[in-house]
């Protein structure tokens, strides 16, 4: 999710890339190494975020998933505050790079935007890594999974698989493919985003959109009665305390802003977020599976039912 003030805490030790081989099943691998130790907290515009952007492309090729046009990779750049805490301060310019392919559909005039945001907030000066392991290592791998279940599973409308980067401190990846719409890709109807699918104490994770879109509701309850653990529609609604809505909070607040409806899955804020404590010994493995489970469900059901979700006439 989008940064905050960050609290120092003491870490847990992180595994190695090479510590993560061999593990099963396959999402469980990918978040053990996405928030090892080797991608260094994912900065944006940092040698650790480009081995990060590395893994994700060797496993879209593995998968099966197309690059739109010559490459997987999206660059573009931004300015910001030097210092963050004073808007005046003076700029300099960040080059970040998105990674996005496509599955193609039966219908290809149309896509759905399934993401997840690769990047993270790097280490201290004294070199605490914040790994970043539910955010978002945990909907990476869950981005990665509903790829290979869509190349097994040709989807009815073009799936497009975005891993942005540079969403801490700005939404910047998502805000750069809503206003330049990825050259060669169908446009985007829909966006399904994933962050922060790894750790909830209570066994909980939140479905946040349907109060803008209510036709989701029978979506989010259909998976909800089959799901292993609980998943509730909320954390969407304007109540005056922007701790309880979510929108604009990760990625698919560009979307939203752009008048493109949206489903947000991701579980409550907790003591690991934006710590050093966030590391893949921390994730609860049967939480974050049976959260990928959800994820690529309700990926299937939007899919099958986007124009019920539309809102289109004719539809059942």
């Amino acid at each position: 999710m989008l940064l905050s003030a960050l609290l120092l805490t003491t870490a847990l030790a992180a595994p190695a890339a090479s510590d993560c081989a061999g593990l099963e099943p396959q999402p469980w691998a990918d978040l053990c190494v996405i928030s090892s130790d080797e991608m260094k907290g994912r900065l944006v515009e940092s040698e650790g975020n480009a081995r990060a952007r590395a893994y994700i492309i060797d496993r879209l090729t593995e998968i099966g998933v197309q690059p739109v046009g010559d490459s997987y990779e999206q660059p573009f750049s931004f300015e910001r505050a030097i210092d963050f805490r004073d808007e005046n301060s003076p700029r300099e310019t960040i080059n970040a790079v998105n990674v996005i392919g496509v599955i193609p559909g039966r219908d290809r005039s149309r896509a759905i935007a399934v993401t997840a945001h690769y990047d993270h907030v790097g280490q201290t000066e004294e070199g605490e890594i914040f790994n970043g392991a539910d955010d978002n290592a945990s909907g990476v791998a869950a981005l990665l999974a509903a790829a290979e279940h869509f190349i097994a599973n040709p989807p009815e409308h073009d799936i497009l698989i975005m891993a942005f980067d540079a969403e801490e401190g700005g939404l910047r990846g998502a805000r750069e493919v809503v206003a330049n719409p990825v050259e060669g890709a169908a446009p985007v109807v829909f966006n399904l985003n994933f962050d922060m699918l790894g750790y909830s104490p209570d066994n909980d994770i939140w479905a946040a959109g349907p109060y803008h879109t209510p036709a989701l509701h029978p979506i989010v309850e259909a998976v909800a009665q089959e799901a292993s653990i609980t998943l509730a529609a909320g954390y969407d609604q304007p109540d005056g305390d922007p701790r309880n809505d979510w929108t604009l909070l990760s990625d698919q607040g560009a979307f939203h802003a752009a008048g493109i409806p949206f489903l947000y899955l991701g579980v409550e804020d907790h003591e690991h977020y934006h710590q050093t404590t966030d590391e893949f010994e921390t994730i609860n493995s049967e939480f974050f599976l049976g959260a990928v489970s959800v994820a690529i469900e309700l990926a299937e059901r939007i899919d099958a039912d986007l124009g019920s979700v539309l809102g289109e006439a004719g539809q059942p």
